[in-house]
């Protein structure tokens, strides 16, 4: 490594961000960037661990201490190619990813680790201002053509690793602009637009078509496009939305939390909306699900200027260190943890259980019913059942209620309706195995939420660029695009 000792030398620092107050004032992104001499010593820490977890806790198989010294050595180039082998969009992780390579960092295991992340969003950054991401297909092509369902990172991911191969791709995606939640799911605050155009750029000069406002299964039948394209990839993601079906649900004021942020995305982007308007100015907000989606709910609700910002849990508030069930190197996702939404101002309630949506005389939501609750647990901490707490019931005033709990599954109307692919028993499309891509279809391939349920970006992107490799093994007999060594197994 650069710097053998830094780890003893030098403490994790990230960037400066702005202010909660300056930055719920508008919808950009507000995390700074590193001075050159921070970036030296924050990659300087990476150890010369011998065996380097993170690894195997990158979904993507990152080659993480061999980025990280070429930063220290500040051999851009050679970080950018690096880290470039393994990530086709480190500017989406590099903001956005969780980084469960941190977790598995074997200087956490006594220390703060690596900050992987904000290092990994710097090399992008420093390529694309050098000049160095360039296109990366080939002149001479296949012949084969790929229809890409799809343009959220595992269809995208897909599309970048087989027009590398020398295939024809055309992405098809039914929103009027390509990025999939990426673009209308995730808020600006997080993920500034102009970062996925930026993208789609570099794809468009790589030879990718998009074809937009496009529905397979609605649009063209889904029969049809198995029969115009040599293979088929299904990355359309999962859009079923978890339901709480209770009392008063279909009260005026009560939405998933996707159709709210998707309306936001627009509105900021100035992109026309033709659905009800949703605004949580001067509302009482009640967010109910802890996950990421809710907090972006909570950060978005804040720059609308509600009245009042809550966010429900179910679960019992979890301790600030790992659970004894989810120990080093894996990802804890049992852990106490605060956004930067929650710091902008947010009332967040730990075991409490909403019973009923209570609504007024004009059949608008008034009022959420809620009980607290207590958790049986087992000797490691994991939840078991739940029992309410006697007479906790009680009104928690609310207006816009926004549910945020997950989504269950793809959509089967339309595109796998018509396709007649199989389905495993949550509902995603089955494949032969866990390491298997081809649906039950003969020239179908399936990737990402659509095939592993929900989960984050950074496993969206390795599905991608896995597909695309059995997809080009499945045209051509043999491939050249890389698989990675380690399948995430601590991810």
């Amino acid at each position: 490594m650069g710097n053998s000792t830094g780890f003893k030398e030098f403490q994790r620092e990230l960037p400066a961000k702005a202010a909660p107050h300056e930055r719920v004032a508008h919808n950009r992104e507000f995390v700074g960037q590193y001075a050159d001499t921070q970036l030296r010593q924050q990659s300087g820490r990476c150890m010369e661990c011998g065996i380097p977890f993170c690894h195997a806790g990158c979904p993507l198989g990152n080659i993480i201490p061999e980025f990280n010294d070429a930063v220290y050595r500040q051999d851009w180039e050679s970080a950018y190619q690096i880290l470039s082998s393994t990530n086709n969009f480190p500017e989406f992780t590099g903001r956005i990813c969780p980084a469960p390579c941190e977790s598995a960092c074997v200087l956490g295991i006594h220390a703060a680790p690596v900050a992987i992340e904000e290092i990994e969003k710097h090399i992008i950054e420093t390529a694309f201002a050098r000049g160095y991401v360039r296109p990366t297909a080939p002149v001479l092509k296949t012949g084969k053509s790929v229809a890409v369902v799809g343009s959220g990172p595992a269809g995208l991911a897909a599309a970048a690793q087989l027009v590398r191969a020398g295939h024809a791709v055309t992405v098809f995606e039914r929103d009027d602009r390509p990025g999939g939640l990426l673009r209308y799911g995730i808020p600006d605050f997080k993920l500034d637009k102009w970062v996925i155009d930026r993208r789609i750029r570099v794809l468009e000069e790589d030879g990718v078509q998009f074809r937009c406002n496009t529905e397979i299964g609605r649009d063209i039948p889904a029969p049809d496009l198995a029969a115009q394209f040599d293979a088929v990839v299904l990355a359309g993601g999962a859009l079923v939305p978890r339901e709480l079906l209770l009392p008063g649900r279909k009260l005026a004021g009560v939405h998933f939390a996707m159709d709210y942020l998707t309306q936001h995305n627009r509105r900021v982007s100035e992109l026309p909306i033709d659905s009800e308007e949703l605004l949580a100015t001067g509302l009482d907000v009640v967010v109910i699900g802890s996950g990421d989606t809710g907090s972006d709910c909570v950060g978005t609700a804040n720059r609308q200027q509600a009245r009042s910002v809550t966010q429900f849990a179910l679960m019992h508030q979890p301790a600030p260190e790992r659970p004894k069930s989810e120990p080093w190197p894996h990802y804890p996702n049992y852990m106490f943890r605060t956004s930067t939404s929650h710091e902008e101002g947010c009332q967040r309630y730990w075991g409490i259980n909403t019973k009923a949506f209570l609504g007024d005389e004009n059949g608008h939501l008034r009022a959420l019913l809620v009980t607290d609750v207590t958790w049986e647990t087992d000797v490691l901490g994991r939840r078991l059942a739940f029992s309410e707490v006697a007479g906790s019931e009680r009104e928690i005033p609310c207006q816009l209620a926004l549910l945020a709990l997950g989504f269950a599954s793809p959509r089967y109307e339309g595109l796998l309706e018509q396709l007649g692919v199989a389905l495993d028993d949550r509902g995603n499309v089955r494949t032969a195995s866990d390491t298997d891509f081809l649906t039950s279809q003969p020239n179908v391939f399936v990737a990402g939420d659509m095939r592993r349920g929900q989960s984050l970006v950074v496993w969206a992107i390795s599905e991608g660029r896995e597909a695309a490799r059995q997809v080009d093994l499945f045209l051509m007999g043999k491939t050249a695009l890389p698989s990675k060594d380690a399948v995430g197994m601590f991810g």
